[in-house]
């Protein structure tokens, strides 16, 4: 049998399972919220167009209104500074959008602290555990905080401090984007970098080192508690926005029963 129809036998008889690592998209949707002066993104909305009427009989359509990183959504390089010269989204390679996936899970320490960094530390005794990052792969955070998405409040979790939401440390985030062979992070929380990211030098360490070596992020993953530590598959399409800084897309995982 050949490799393509042995994948194709194994999603349908169950022995492959197909997990939705993505947050469903609608005006509830949780959305990154800057203070001033800096402009915000807009929700997600449905302009209906026709709904099997006299504007049009026998269809149903929306435009629909967003932006580039509303839920679950892929940044490409050009979206930071630091990778201005870099990829936007229709000139990521279709061959890095399947990968492998290492899924790191901090579930406990997020809980006891919103705050929790992740350190090159944890990343390193994750791979003593179970072996190296994969080499174009992505690394995906598990931090229990997709339970909190159906609460906007809750998932951004702020007060007069700042946002308060786990991440990388700036140690880790120059770790991965330099010396780990992984092309990019996938969170559960609003954007890539931790809530309190604004106040560490430099500001936004995901942004800045990841997108700046070329790497990419994923945001606003769920049911990563179904992956297993190694041995899933990712794959991350954004859509192909020429010019594009970022996309929603749908994360789906393949993972061997």
């Amino acid at each position: 049998m050949s490799v393509l129809k042995a994948l194709l036998s194994g999603v349908g008889d169950g022995s492959i399972e197909v997990v939705d690592l993505t947050a469903p998209l609608s005006a509830g949707t949780p959305i990154l919220q800057l203070p001033p002066p800096f402009a915000n993104t807009i929700p997600f909305g449905l302009e209906e167009i026709s709904r099997y009427d006299d504007r049009g009989p026998a269809w149903y359509w929306n435009n629909i209104h967003t932006g580039e990183h509303t839920g679950t959504h892929f940044d490409a390089p050009i979206h930071w500074v630091t990778g201005r010269d870099g990829e936007d989204v229709s000139q990521v390679p279709p061959r890095r959008l399947i990968a492998p996936a290492a899924v790191v899970d901090v579930t406990e320490r997020a809980a006891k602290d919103p705050d929790f960094l992740l350190e090159v530390e944890h990343l390193q005794e994750w791979e003593t555990a179970h072996g190296p990052l994969p080499r174009g792969g992505w690394l995906l955070v598990r931090t229990g905080w997709d339970s909190r998405s159906g609460d906007q409040e809750a998932f951004l979790n702020a007060n007069e401090t700042g946002q308060h939401t786990p991440g990388l440390s700036v140690e880790a985030a120059k770790w991965v984007a330099e010396e780990s062979p992984v092309i990019g992070i996938g969170v559960e929380t609003v954007g890539t970098d931790a809530g309190a990211a604004h106040s560490f030098d430099p500001p936004f360490p995901c942004h800045s080192y990841l997108l700046g070596a070329g790497k990419y992020g994923l945001t606003q993953l769920r049911n990563l508690d179904r992956l297993p530590p190694t041995g899933a598959v990712v794959i991350a399409p954004p859509l192909p926005i020429t010019g594009g800084s970022g996309s929603p897309v749908r994360v789906l995982a393949l993972v061997e029963k």
